[in-house]
């Protein structure tokens, strides 16, 4: 079972993750583009592959069940929550950046939307990083 588990969060974290920080990272291109179909192809993308990112905590917390009181996994899944609420403010402002686009003639500038998600996208990333080194490394046994 705990190979399965393992196998599960694993796979999660390849095809959850991986394109999920891709995702959002690419948002700031296609906002200055002013692409409209492409942001709500983006956002929509966004929030399918975090949802199934909370298939990575779930799996990794059945995984990790008797071993919650190391640091390195209490460390890990608290930044795994801090990178959630970066997401939801991420996806906040894909929506505002695709209505002010989507005004006929566009609204006010998106600069403020563009910089927030490149630097929020930035921070999920370095979060991913640091997660996965606790993972491979945090664990002295």
């Amino acid at each position: 079972m705990t190979e399965l588990l393992l196998w599960l969060h694993i796979g999660f974290a390849i095809f959850a993750l991986g394109p999920l920080t891709a995702v959002t990272m690419s948002t700031p291109r296609f906002i200055r583009a002013k692409d409209v179909n492409v942001l709500r192809y983006l956002h929509t993308t966004t929030r399918i592959y975090a949802i199934a990112a909370i298939g990575v905590f779930v799996f990794g917390l059945a995984l990790g069940r008797e071993f919650l009181g190391k640091p390195y996994l209490s460390i890990s899944m608290t930044l795994f929550i801090v990178a959630a609420v970066l997401l939801v403010m991420v996806d906040r402002d894909q929506a505002t950046a695709i209505r002010v686009l989507s005004t006929d003639p566009p609204g006010d500038d998106t600069k403020a939307q563009r910089g927030r998600i490149a630097a929020f996208s930035g921070v999920v990333a370095l979060i991913w990083l640091v997660i996965l080194a606790l993972m491979v490394w945090g664990n002295p046994s």
